[in-house]
């Protein structure tokens, strides 16, 4: 189990300033929706969790069990930015995820190569393991993707815009998986622009822009004030069954919906 601890957290690169004085909590077993435009320290914030970079002010704390170690972390990149002509199979990329995090050697170990199989059956795609990554359709590629996050066991895991670059039949599989990780107890943050999306299956958003605008559940959160205050632009929320719609303000006044 997984606590995220940031406060005061800022980041700076020479006189660029992602972020700036950044509170967040995060306990474990939730899942968090980071919503922010282009620019707003989406991607810097995870490259904290992940370890990658060093906040330049604040603190960052990643706890996970009872000793409070800091938290194993897995992560799954944009579908969009990931490399499908390694010459790899399926079973050797996510073999690849487990080497990572242990032996680091140019061979896979026995015990390797069976965590990296019951990733791939709990996934569902153990058939696909001798399948090149360029025979992938979009779906199973980010599957794959998951599997070489989960097969060292990870605490947290982090998801860069999952649903970008797949279809809705494909976003519902991804959501049953993430809630199903969810309930065995993973603490799961990810990033994403669809805001409807959001609205409609994440039980806490964080509204980002360098600092944290708002956070709370989408009813609370999605409102044209807040949402001008993060992406500097007018929209519209409707009600629709209990949950909120954002639109472009410019749709309603020129009768698109």
């Amino acid at each position: 189990m997984t606590t995220i601890a940031l406060s005061g957290v800022g980041v700076r690169f020479g006189p660029t300033r992602p972020l700036r004085d950044v509170n967040l909590v995060v306990e474990a077993g939730e899942l968090v929706g980071i919503v922010g435009p282009s620019g707003a320290g989406k991607t810097t914030l995870l490259r904290l969790l992940l370890g990658e970079l060093k906040a330049s002010e604040g603190t960052v704390e990643l706890t996970g069990g009872s000793r409070r170690r800091r938290a194993s972390v897995g992560y799954v990149p944009q579908l969009e930015a990931s490399e499908r002509t390694f010459p790899l199979t399926v079973h050797g990329a996510v073999e690849l995820g487990a080497a990572a995090t242990s032996s680091m050697v140019p061979w896979f170990s026995r015990a390797e190569k069976a965590a990296a199989h019951r990733v791939l059956e709990r996934l569902g795609i153990a058939d696909l393991h001798a399948r090149g990554l360029h025979e992938l359709s979009g779906g199973q590629f980010q599957r794959v993707l998951f599997a070489r996050a989960l097969v060292s066991d990870p605490q947290l895991l982090l998801l860069d815009e999952p649903t970008s670059g797949i279809d809705l039949r494909t976003r519902g599989e991804m959501l049953g998986l993430v809630d199903e990780l969810r309930r065995d107890g993973l603490t799961v943050v990810l990033t994403t622009h669809d805001l409807n999306w959001v609205a409609s299956h994440l039980p806490r958003v964080v509204c980002l822009n360098q600092t944290v605008i708002a956070d709370g559940s989408a009813i609370d959160v999605l409102r044209p004030e807040i949402l001008a205050d993060t992406f500097g632009a007018d929209m519209e929320v409707i009600e629709h069954n209990g949950r909120p719609v954002v639109v472009d303000g410019d749709a309603l006044v020129g009768g698109v919906i």
